[in-house]
């Protein structure tokens, strides 16, 4: 297609709007969990499942019928199993968010989406590679766009009314588009998602191996309104990178501050734990739950925001050691 969403009326919707669907993909062994934590992800991803079938269909990338089988088994609540859809191809990882569609709607309702480049996080992991391959019209029968740029969907965060978030050390990386000026990669993220303004955070937290996703530093929870992550330790890795980026964030926003969980290792390695990685479902918000003495405090900020919906622990400290979180692993359909 040679015209572009914007011109032609599309924009990328904001994520407590409605869904029609939440995209998933089951973790195989190949992913890269410590084999004694994956009958835990496991759990943590049925639970998953169950919250987000309340309220919104589910389409689940499975490798096997054997995968999908064990599934529709190990699921407590049958109600609303018509809402989950099953494809058969294997992904190498579970981060839809990064490599699968970027959905975009028009005026009338039409959806579309953009299929971004993946190239596996700066070409970090050549077994993940593939996942590039996995979304095609086959799988996702609208309208599609492909900006030929290297993105990942957890490097963007909209307000539906034509503003994004997003960092220098990532979309500015020479280890995703090298040829790129800030001015392309704003005149991208505008033709693309149709926004008008770019918002740019400088730095990520200690163990993001994304190079600073923005999903883990500052989203909108309402047009005018962002949670942003905010270590208040001033000796602790992060202070200075969030106290920075907040500082950036513009004054004519409603700004919230958003703790950050106590440190999250593997031996000696940091984890990227941070509450920010929220999902927000049609009926519920999934809250990363760390057994941290701050999760009811981050929970009930969320809380405020979205009254009317089910705020949803999820624990995430087994999570965290893929390097990822709930909304990495999630991707959200419009209605």
């Amino acid at each position: 297609m040679s015209k572009t969403p914007l011109s032609l009326g599309y924009h990328m919707p904001a994520e407590w709007g409605p869904h029609e669907a939440t995209w998933l993909a089951w973790p195989g062994r190949s992913t890269n969990w410590p084999s004694k934590k994956y009958p835990s992800i496991q759990k943590v991803f049925l639970q998953i499942i169950e919250e987000l079938l309340v309220g919104e269909k589910i389409h689940l990338l499975v490798s096997s019928r054997a995968e999908s089988n064990f599934i529709l088994k190990n699921l407590k609540h049958a109600a609303h199993l018509g809402r989950l859809i099953f494809h058969f191809t294997a992904s190498a990882d579970i981060w839809v968010r990064d490599y699968g569609p970027v959905f975009l709607k028009n005026k009338s309702g039409q959806k579309a989406w953009c299929k971004w480049r993946f190239n596996a996080w700066g070409g970090k992991y050549k077994n993940l590679m593939r996942d590039n391959r996995i979304f095609s019209r086959r799988l996702v029968p609208f309208p599609c766009f492909q900006p030929e740029m290297i993105l990942e969907g957890g490097s963007i965060e909209v307000n539906g009314r034509g503003i994004c978030l997003v960092t220098e050390q990532c979309l500015l990386n020479p280890n995703r588009n090298p040829r790129f000026t800030r001015a392309d990669v704003e005149k991208k993220l505008q033709d693309f998602l149709g926004v008008q303004e770019v918002i740019w955070l400088g730095r990520g937290i200690q163990g993001d191996d994304t190079d600073g996703h923005i999903d883990q530093l500052a989203r909108f929870v309402s047009p005018d309104t962002i949670l942003a992550a905010y270590e208040e330790n001033s000796s602790d890795a992060n202070y200075r990178n969030l106290k920075e980026n907040w500082e950036r964030l513009p004054r004519s926003l409603n700004l919230i501050k958003l703790p950050m969980p106590g440190i999250v290792r593997t031996g000696k390695k940091r984890l990227p734990a941070s509450y920010a990685n929220f999902y927000i479902a049609s009926k519920s918000v999934l809250v990363p739950a760390f057994g941290d003495k701050k999760d009811e405090r981050a929970a009930g900020i969320l809380k405020d925001h979205f009254p009317k919906r089910r705020m949803v622990p999820i624990p995430s400290r087994d999570l965290i050691h893929g390097l990822g979180g709930i909304h990495c692993m999630t991707q959200q359909e419009p209605k």
